[in-house]
């Protein structure tokens, strides 16, 4: 007797909403994404690397790794939180960036810092501002000059929010990393930062804020590698799954931001122009090198969208 276990994966998943005639110069193609890899308590900080996409499984504390035609397996664990016993209901790692040197650099929950990878162990990069440790940086981006800007929400304490009695930082900030090591606080005015990337420019950077009660996604101004001008870029309320999260921009200013129903499109002025709509909540994407394709993290899941042909 023959069993088949029913699976999931490579089935088509999601719908796109055409909001505005402009989604077509940004999506070409008519495929939706399909599942590539299943099974996560929430998967987060895709990112394109060396050939293979890698993500975290936060509450799991581990990065995954997963190769075209070989699936997926264990990059790195414990990936966030280094320590002895248990911490949290989010401890491992969250945002992964490529560092100049294609070094993979980690905002790590538990561990409360950004660090790099070596190899062997974790290289811490910053894990204080003014003597105060950070509550749990959640995603980041890098410069042309290899200035690295993170955001520290507090997502990552126990009690995941501002009253946790190990929080110790007075905001919830977005800081710069510059090249000698020394962080900078760019922004103390949100509430719940999160994704964050530069426009292709690079004189314009987009933030979110995944908090409920003000879902906007933020653009400043980059000056003398200060954040200055803030203003609301755009805004989302549900009630469709979802907050302004993990977001990307490509190399024509197009923005691809997860958020309330799924991932939600924008040109470069904030306009939506689509969304890919998704039954589950999408926590960030990614793009391969050609941005032909965009990777996406959906709870308990991973999608491959391609895009273009």
């Amino acid at each position: 007797m023959l069993w088949y276990i029913l699976s999931s994966l490579f089935l088509q998943i999601g719908t796109l909403e055409k909001f505005d005639p402009e989604l077509d110069v940004v999506i070409s193609s008519k495929d939706l994404p399909v599942i590539i890899s299943e099974g996560y308590k929430w998967a987060e900080g895709p990112l394109w690397y060396k050939n293979s996409l890698l993500f975290s499984d936060v509450p799991n504390n581990v990065v995954y790794q997963w190769k075209p035609g070989q699936g997926t397996s264990v990059f790195l664990q414990p990936s966030g939180y280094s320590g002895e016993g248990t911490y949290g209901k989010e401890p491992g790692s969250n945002g992964l960036i490529a560092g100049l040197d294609s070094s993979l650099i980690l905002c790590q929950h538990g561990n409360r810092q950004v660090a790099r990878y070596s190899g062997k162990g974790f290289v811490t990069l910053a894990s204080i501002f003014n003597g105060k440790r950070f509550s749990s940086p959640n995603d980041a981006t890098i410069d042309k000059s290899g200035n690295v800007f993170f955001t520290d929400p507090p997502y990552g304490l126990p009690s995941q929010d501002d009253k946790d009695p190990l929080k110790e930082q007075p905001y919830n900030g977005v800081y710069r990393i510059d090249t000698k090591g020394k962080v900078h606080l760019l922004v103390d005015t949100l509430t719940r930062p999160n994704g964050i990337a530069f426009f292709p420019d690079g004189k314009k950077v987009l933030i979110a804020n995944s908090d409920p009660k003000k879902p906007h996604w933020y653009q400043y101004e980059v000056k003398n590698g200060r954040f200055i001008n803030g203003r609301i870029f755009a805004t989302l309320y549900g009630p469709s799954p979802g907050l302004p999260d993990g977001l990307k921009i490509n190399k024509e200013g197009y923005v691809f931001a997860s958020g309330p129903g799924g991932i939600n499109i924008f040109n470069s002025k904030g306009k939506l122009l689509g969304r890919l709509r998704l039954p589950e909540p999408a926590s960030n994407c990614a793009f391969d090198p050609e941005e032909k394709t965009l990777y996406i993290t959906n709870n308990s899941k991973v999608l491959k969208w391609t895009i273009r042909h």
